[in-house]
């Protein structure tokens, strides 16, 4: 089946026709300003999820709690490393990739957000 793309003009054309709902699926795409002009003149959009055509599925970011270290079914004899050198290892990969294009404040942050978000702390 061939796949269909809609831009604004053709969300504007089908409400001016009378065309109120539009079925959303893996062969029919909108564009960003399409979804939205299609929100704003009120056509129903019937698809299977809520977000936005572009939106990113992020499932790693969640509102749910790591779970606690005691429950860990890691095997003893594994080595884990100790916070700061594990910092410290992840500065070093991310910028040796990336080099002189990082900010090394803002490189600290978002390395502090991510282990914190996944249970190191």
């Amino acid at each position: 089946m061939a796949k269909e793309f809609y831009t604004e003009k053709d969300i504007e054309d089908l409400v001016k026709r009378g065309v109120l709902s539009l079925e959303i699926n893996e062969n029919v795409y909108l564009t960003d300003l399409a979804y939205e002009m299609a929100n704003r003149l009120g056509m129903k959009l019937v698809q299977p999820n809520s977000q936005p055509p572009s939106a990113p599925v992020r499932p790693y970011v969640s509102k749910a709690q790591p779970a606690a270290t005691s429950s860990c079914a890691c095997s003893p004899s594994v080595h884990l490393p100790k916070d700061a050198d594990l910092r410290q290892r992840i500065k070093s990969a991310v910028t040796a990739k990336l080099g002189g294009q990082v900010d090394s404040a803002l490189l600290d942050r978002i390395i502090d957000r991510v282990l914190n978000n996944t249970g190191v702390k």
